[in-house]
């Protein structure tokens, strides 16, 4: 059988490439501007990717994967239609051709999806359960983003955007887990959903599908889950980060050791290579629902300490004139405050620099505009490149920060003053959603050529 796969260059469609090709079918794709990681594990793969959407393969496939960023009006949407080719979404494929029949453990919440999905995969792998996987991201153990596996197990990120332009349900809906881990919820995703509300009640309609059986790993913490689960609940709720459930005390500043308790007694300790409070909390998560699906806890945390984290997270990019680059998926306020928080205890006293990409929807359409300067408080100092159809005053919105931010409306500025500011010892923390025009490269071989 072959499926041509539209938007395949996203990290859920890629991930469905590779899950496609291991399950014996033949296997392209198109999309537009596709950056790495995606694009070098498609390469690997072998899986031809088409630049654009101008035509599809010939001859027709026999199945379209369309992904949710396409709707009608572009080319090869039409021709799909027009020609009465075949089409699914990618979460309904998933769900009827690698999820039936699985013991499925989703993954959902505003941040550290991707994170807690790794996790959880690399604690079922090191428990010898060779779970399979849909990853948002590429976890350093595995090196891939998916993974087929003969395992009941399978491990999925379980987005709330919607499915498809034909299916405006939420796409973790199709995944019927039996495991689900609800890690936080705030306001995101403002080119979908109006308000908080309406994506609360995504997080309820999840809830009405997991069994009774089965059970709802949910963050102790936070007020918006607790709202979802006082709405209704049908299965078993196991917290994390609540004195009656999961619970972490810090050893060290930047989290990067911890002791772990289960209802108030101690279960070990973990030292690990990851830092911050908010990963910590993830991990609290991910032991919980390995822990259901049969993993002793003891073996869970020793997996922790062998887990090298995922690639665009807070990963050091590279290192020139004793100046280290990160590359960082952080989008949201509350993930860039927790990823400054993270890295300023991990390297204090050192200076950090943090440069920022206001690249998704919700960011260009200025939701987040009163919380951004706070959540860059803890930078050094900060450079901010403002897309030129950004709706919003950029400097405005930072004049809180007191000249310690700067906004540029092109690359080339950014990097010339970025080289000129920075010194020996400086840790320089680059955050965008997407590929930033390779500004981490081109950093990087700048502050090279300037020593």
């Amino acid at each position: 059988m072959r499926i041509h796969i539209l938007g395949i260059g996203g990290t859920f469609m890629g991930g469905l490439a590779l899950l496609a090709r291991a399950s014996g079918l033949d296997v392209t794709g198109s999309d537009r501007g596709v950056y790495p990681p995606m694009s070098d594990q498609l390469q690997a793969s072998g899986i031809m990717v088409t630049e654009g959407y101008d035509t599809l393969p010939t001859p027709a496939p026999d199945l379209v994967v369309i992904g949710n960023a396409l709707s009608r009006g572009n080319p090869a949407v039409e021709e799909v239609l027009n020609a009465g080719i075949p089409y699914v979404s990618g979460p309904q494929w998933l769900a009827e051709q690698v999820l039936r029949d699985r013991f499925v453990i989703a993954v959902a919440g505003t941040h550290g999806k991707t994170t807690v999905t790794s996790l959880v995969a690399w604690i079922l792998e090191q428990a010898l359960l060779e779970p399979g996987f849909l990853i948002g991201g590429v976890p350093q153990n595995f090196g891939v983003s998916a993974r087929l596996t003969a395992s009941r197990f399978f491990v999925v990120e379980a987005d709330e955007y919607d499915t498809a332009f034909f299916d405006k349900r939420a796409k973790f809906v199709h995944y019927r887990p039996r495991v689900v881990i609800l890690n936080n919820l705030e306001y995101d995703h403002a080119d979908i959903y109006p308000d908080l509300a309406s994506i609360s009640r995504q997080f309820q309609h999840l809830l009405r599908i997991v069994p009774g059986t089965g059970l709802v790993v949910a963050n102790g913490a936070d007020p918006a889950i607790a709202e979802v689960i006082a709405a209704g609940v049908w299965t078993p709720v196991e917290y994390f980060s609540r004195p009656d459930g999961w619970e972490a005390r810090l050893l060290t500043p930047d989290g990067s050791a911890f002791e772990v308790s289960l209802r108030g007694h101690k279960i070990g300790r973990v030292q690990w290579s990851l830092v911050g409070r908010h990963n910590v909390a993830n991990a609290l998560a991910a032991v919980s629902a390995a822990h259901f699906a049969g993993v002793p806890a003891e073996i869970a945390l020793q997996a922790l300490a062998t887990f090298r984290g995922v690639k665009r997270r807070l990963e050091v990019y590279g290192k020139a004139r004793n100046i280290t680059i990160y590359d960082d998926f952080a989008h949201h306020p509350t993930a860039i405050q927790a990823t400054l928080e993270a890295l300023k205890a991990q390297v204090a006293p050192a200076r950090v620099l943090a440069v920022l990409e206001p690249r998704s929807n919700t960011m260009r359409q200025g939701v987040h505009r009163d919380t951004l300067g706070p959540a860059l408080a803890l930078a050094d100092a900060t450079y901010v490149y403002a897309p030129p159809d950004i709706g919003w005053d950029v400097e405005t919105a930072l004049a809180g920060l007191h000249g310690r931010a700067r906004v540029y409306h092109s690359h080339e500025a950014l990097i010339a003053d970025m080289v000129a500011d920075a010194r020996p010892g400086d840790h320089i923390l680059i955050m965008s959603n997407g590929g930033f025009a390779g500004l981490h490269g081109r950093l990087l071989a700048a502050l090279a050529t300037s020593a």
